[in-house]
C-alpha cells in the first residue's frame, strides 16, 4: 500500500535510502533531513511488513518540484511499486498546482514513460544543485536532468 510516511517511519527509511546510497543510486539522507522534510515521503509496504519503497516529492522553486529517493527493494523490484510511487508524486503535485517536475537520474528510460523528457542542466535553477556537494559523484556526476510539463 502507497501512503505518505509516517514520523516512526524516519529511522527505517534512512536506513533503506543509506543501503541504496553506498551503491550511488541516491543521496543519502540525514536523520535531521528526513524529519524536517518528512512531507515529501511517500512509502510502500505491505501491511505490518518492512518498507519496501520510498520516493519523495521535493518543491524546489516556484512551479517547480523534484521526484527524488527513489527506493525499490531489489526482490521487490519489476512488480510496479516504483511506477506506482512515482505516480503518487506525480498526482500530489498536480494537486499542488506545480507546473514542472524533474529527475535527475541515470535510468532515463524509466522516467521516459511517464513523458519525462531530457533537459539541460543549464536550465534548471541553481537552487537545485545545493544538494549535490553532499553526492560522492560530484563533481564527476552521471546522472541526467529531465522535465516533466504537467
Amino acid at each position: 500500500m502507497i501512503r505518505k510516511a509516517k514520523i516512526n517511519e524516519v529511522p527505517e527509511i534512512r536506513q533503506m535510502l543509506a543501503d541504496f546510497a553506498k551503491r550511488g543510486e541516491v543521496l543519502p539522507r540525514t536523520l535531521a533531513d528526513l524529519y524536517s522534510q518528512l512531507r515529501d515521503y511517500w512509502v510502500y509496504r505491505e501491511k505490518e511488513g518492512p518498507l519496501i519503497g520510498v520516493v519523495a516529492l521535493h518543491i524546489s522553486w516556484e512551479g517547480l518540484a523534484e521526484i527524488r529517493s527513489l527506493a525499490v527493494r531489489a526482490e521487490y523490484q519489476g512488480r510496479g511499486i516504483g511506477s506506482r510511487l512515482v505516480r503518487s508524486c506525480l498526482e500530489e503535485a498536480r494537486q499542488l498546482g506545480v507546473k514542472r517536475v524533474f529527475v535527475l537520474t541515470a535510468n532515463t528510460r524509466f522516467f521516459e514513460r511517464f513523458g519525462f523528457q531530457l533537459f539541460p542542466r543549464e536550465a534548471l535553477p541553481l537552487i537545485v544543485w545545493a544538494d549535490c556537494v553532499d553526492c560522492v559523484k560530484f563533481p564527476d556526476c552521471d546522472e541526467v536532468p529531465m522535465i516533466l510539463d504537467l
